[in-house]
């Protein structure tokens, strides 16, 4: 038995403003969200990518090939209800970020993360006002309580869709730093991307790859980069 979709209904999908920002319309008809909300998003240009996964879409309609759709329904139902408690459960990453956790032995390991991931944390020392130390080993050892405030006030500071972007990129990364870092325009993704796998990538070089994790690392890399797209079309141009 084939699996039930729905059919595409509507000639045309289109972006325009509405009340609170801008929506998508298909044959003038607002979208709304599963939850019966309005589909109004931040900028145009979010909008108007929404409007094309809608006017890609075939004679069916397959929601896994609608991201934007999907992850602006997250921001709207479930970030913006409890948007305070989505940032301080991102800043949380802070005390045991990704960056910070160095391995002691070998030593072209220990090398191959300061030389790369040093510069991370002094960007954010740089930008964000707030210095992460390295500590080697895996026991917990907590950061300065002053730095992790600061970057606390900064997860504060996103809006429900920002939120609901940088919650994927702190996740998937394992680390709050590298989350920040990708809401600059200045860093590359791809390269944030591959610092995040810079130990899975060591050891995948020495003893070989694991097809199964490779294939997950495809699909988290892809949501990964989908959510620094997300990230800066919530910001006018």
């Amino acid at each position: 038995m084939s699996e039930w979709a729905p059919r595409r209904f509507y000639k045309e999908a289109s972006a325009a403003p509405a009340e609170g920002g801008f929506g998508v319309f298909l044959d003038g008809r607002r979208v709304m969200t599963p939850g019966k909300s309005p589909l109004v998003v931040p900028t145009q240009a979010l909008a108007d990518e929404i409007a094309a996964e809608w006017q890609a879409q075939d004679e069916k309609i397959d929601p896994t090939a609608m991201p934007f759709t999907r992850t602006a329904n997250s921001a709207i139902e479930k970030v913006a209800p409890q948007r305070a408690a989505v940032a301080q459960m991102l800043a949380e990453y802070g005390d045991s970020d990704l960056l910070c956790y160095r391995a002691d032995t070998p030593e072209d390991l220990v090398r191959h993360q300061a030389e790369r991931w040093d510069p991370l944390l002094d960007w954010a020392s740089e930008t964000l006002g707030a210095r992460l130390e390295p500590r080697a080993g895996i026991m917990h050892a907590p950061q300065d309580p002053a730095a992790l405030e600061t970057l606390s006030a900064r997860a504060h500071d996103f809006d429900p869709f920002e939120l609901a972007a940088f919650h994927d990129l702190v996740a998937l990364s394992g680390s709050l730093i590298l989350g920040f870092a990708a809401t600059d325009p200045r860093h590359d993704p791809e390269h944030l991307w591959n610092l995040s796998r810079l130990d899975e990538d060591w050891q995948a070089e020495r003893w070989g790859a694991d097809e199964e994790a490779q294939e997950m690392a495809v699909h988290k890399r892809a949501a990964f980069l989908h959510a620094h797209r997300f990230f800066a079309l919530c910001r006018p141009a």
